[in-house]
């Protein structure tokens, strides 16, 4: 029987604009990092409620700014947040994330520094956090289609049983889930360096194959300006050459295989968009891995499937990451941070199939309130992307 078909169901948190969520946050998000003190001590002062700090947010300019801005609008209005306290240095810039976030119906409220001091900032903003605090534990779990669900993905610590077992697992999940009508997205651009015509293939029509290549050559060009060819160190990794993977072109065909067999790329997203619709999106993104897992948080999506090979620890602030490892020696040395257990596909004591069943029935106790490893350890890495340095 299989794990999941279009009659499954999870029970999630129904937002106003329609979207599911299957977590609760209240968040204090900062506009600015000079924002991050006063964010802090009411995260500290209401409990119940997750503050997001960040190094960014001053004398940003162009897509740059721009990016800031869909980011940590987007965070707000993701449906695993049910309220947002916004903290911001001036009134301007805090107003337009607040406005944004609130066409969600969800609640959401800001407090500038400028004229009132961080004490005065704190207290008011205390006092709104409180109120949201129980506005959230009032909500209810209702139960939701399985379509509802966005799940996202994107590897770390890559090594040779990621390419053979972990990401293959992915795969095989987002053949399942494409099935039943989810909203799914990968992404990891540089990643696919040698890999983007099997990609390219694989786009359901031209106009989604040639927005892909737009964003690859967009990379390409971004690495040329810097009159370099050499991405050694950075693309493989050292950790990624000590697992077993010499070339960015043997690194790009293990990451391809998290989009599965069956999927067909139904669109192409830039940094931090929301698809518009269902199946499968490509997202143009780092492939370091809290900003890509940031982005897709800022993106709406709901669940993240995370393979390593060597032990990526990475988290989110408000997105479930969910790790899967088919490498026998990780799953051993840090147990802790793995969820779903794969390397049996490698000593062949189960199958692809069984594998992907695995994850999708860790996805689904995730979708219903498990936490996973990452949130039992406390990891929230939240960090932003830039594309040029400040003015």
């Amino acid at each position: 029987m299989a794990i999941i078909d279009s009659n499954t169901t999870f029970r999630g948190y129904r937002r106003d604009n329609g979207r599911v969520g299957i977590r609760n946050h209240v968040v204090i998000l900062p506009v600015d990092d000079i924002s991050n003190a006063a964010v802090e001590a009411v995260a500290n002062n209401i409990k119940g409620t997750i503050g997001i700090p960040h190094p960014y947010g001053r004398l940003q300019f162009g897509a740059d700014l721009d990016l800031h801005f869909r980011t940590l609008i987007g965070t707000g209005c993701n449906p695993n947040v049910a309220a947002v306290v916004v903290i911001g240095i001036e009134e301007g810039w805090t107003k337009k994330v607040v406005d944004a976030i609130a066409q969600t119906g969800k609640p959401v409220a800001g407090f500038s520094i400028e004229l009132h001091g961080d004490h005065d900032t704190i207290m008011r903003a205390s006092k709104k956090a409180k109120e949201f605090v129980h506005y959230a534990t009032a909500l209810e779990r209702v139960e939701c289609p399985i379509a509802d669900l966005w799940v996202s993905t994107k590897c770390g610590e890559s090594d040779t049983t990621s390419g053979c077992g972990a990401n293959p697992t992915v795969g095989d999940a987002f053949d399942k889930l494409y099935a039943t009508g989810n909203t799914l997205v990968f992404g990891e651009t540089s990643e696919l360096t040698g890999g983007e015509q099997i990609v390219a293939a694989r786009c359901a029509n031209d106009k989604v194959r040639e927005d892909f290549m737009f964003m690859f050559n967009r990379y390409q060009d971004m690495i040329n300006r810097w009159k370099t060819s050499d991405l050694s160190e950075s693309q493989p990794t050292k950790g990624n050459i000590a697992g077993g993977l010499t070339t960015i072109e043997e690194k790009a065909l293990g990451n391809i295989q998290k989009i599965g067999k069956k999927c067909k790329v139904d669109g192409v997203l830039d940094k931090a968009e929301m698809p518009t619709g269902k199946g499968l999106w490509f997202m143009d993104s780092s492939s370091a891995a809290a900003e890509m897992v940031t982005l897709c948080a800022a993106s709406g999506y709901a669940v993240h499937f995370f393979p390593t090979g060597q032990g990526n620890v990475i988290g989110n602030p408000i997105l479930p990451v969910i790790k899967i490892c088919a490498n026998p020696r990780t799953v051993r040395t840090m147990a802790e941070h793995i969820d779903v257990d794969t390397s049996g596909l490698l000593q062949r004591e189960i199958n692809l199939d069984q594998a992907g069943d695995k994850l999708l029935e860790c996805m689904l106790a995730t979708a219903n309130g498990r936490w996973t490893s990452a949130e039992a350890l406390g990891h929230r890495e939240f960090v932003l992307t830039r594309l040029f340095e400040s003015a």
